[in-house]
């Protein structure tokens, strides 16, 4: 896991929040590290919604930060629509270098 310069509960909270972004509105633009992470926490908890069980559900919430509606979309909508999908449900699009520090600025984004 990268640590993304960093301490613990503040990073869990930006992916927390970046993946409630993603889930909500399909597409998060941000830096390619941070996608990466972003990437792999939506891909875990589609997973879990794909489960559908009691304890899977409770680690979403868990997750992020007990957000009902969220885990909700991933359970009932995401899971049914990625069901016969056995993982690769984002993708990275490159964009360009953002102006300040030259970070790579790409979208992630859920796959149709």
């Amino acid at each position: 896991m990268r640590k993304l310069n960093r301490e613990t509960h503040i990073r869990r909270s930006i992916l927390a929040g970046q993946v409630k972004t993603v889930v909500t509105e399909g597409f998060v633009v941000t830096t390619q590290a941070r996608a990466k992470e972003v990437s792999r926490m939506v891909e875990k908890m589609i997973t879990y919604g794909k489960r559908g069980t009691l304890v899977s559900r409770r680690k979403a919430l868990a997750f992020l930060h007990n957000d009902a509606r969220v885990v909700d979309i991933i359970f009932s909508d995401l899971a049914k629509k990625y069901e016969k999908r056995n993982g690769g449900y984002t993708r990275i699009l490159k964009l360009k270098e953002r102006v300040g520090d030259d970070a790579l600025m790409v979208r992630l984004e859920l796959v149709d």
